[in-house]
Order: C-alpha cells, then structure tokens, then sequence
C-alpha cells in the first residue's frame, strides 16, 4: 500500500518509507514511472528488470509489455492493462480479489492523467 501512496500529493514521505525499510525496488520504481531516468537506470544496474519492464509498459512500449507477457509476469500484465482502462484486466483483477493492485492502477493513472508537458523545464 506504501507503494500505491507514492503517486500521492503526500507522496515523498511514502517513497522515503520504502528506502528506509527494505524496498529501495519499489522506491525507484515509482521515480521511474514519474518520468525518472536515473531510478529506470537503477533498476537494470541492480537486475530488477521486470520492474523496469512494467514501468516501460505502462508509458505504452509495446516490446516492454510483450516481454512481461513473454516472461509470465502475469499480475504485472494486468495491472498494465488495468493502468491503461482495460475492463477485462480490471474485472481479472476483481473477480481475484486482487483489489490492491486495482488501487495502484487507479493511483498511477490519476497520477499519469494530471500530468502537463511543459517543454520550458526540459533538461538540456
């Protein structure tokens, strides 16, 4: 649940759990989804490449996602799925109780949703 509290206004105080318990994973994985390249480097460099995969999946990289479908990373798929509004996934995911990750998908994609690009604050 931490993990979900990330995508939160409150979010850095969840992130700054996760590092101090034991899940620098989960920490950088919610970096990454928030646009971080520096966390998506973490995660390959420390071989948690399945979490580098879903965060690749859920910004839409079709080879990302077929390769968590290739790799039987099935909850991982669904909750791509979920992310992205796919009424299967979701009732999946229901049906299953597996309502925390309905939790993380409605969190990362509010989150993903108020986001703005302003091409005034790129990095060059």
């Amino acid at each position: 649940m931490a993990f979900a509290q990330t995508f939160e206004d409150n979010g850095s105080e969840f992130n700054k759990w996760l590092l101090e318990n034991g899940y620098p994973e989960l920490s950088a994985l919610s970096e990454a989804i928030r646009g971080s390249e520096r966390a998506t480097k973490w995660l390959m460099d420390n071989k948690f490449y399945h979490l580098a995969a879903l965060d690749a999946a859920i910004d839409n990289k079709t080879a990302a996602f077929q390769w968590l479908q290739r790799y039987d990373y099935k909850i991982m798929v669904l909750l791509v799925e979920a992310v992205h509004g796919n009424q299967s996934a979701i009732n999946i995911l229901t049906t299953n109780n597996l309502d925390i990750f309905l939790i993380i998908a409605q969190k990362i994609r509010k989150y993903l949703d108020n986001q703005t690009f302003d091409y005034h604050k790129m990095n060059f």
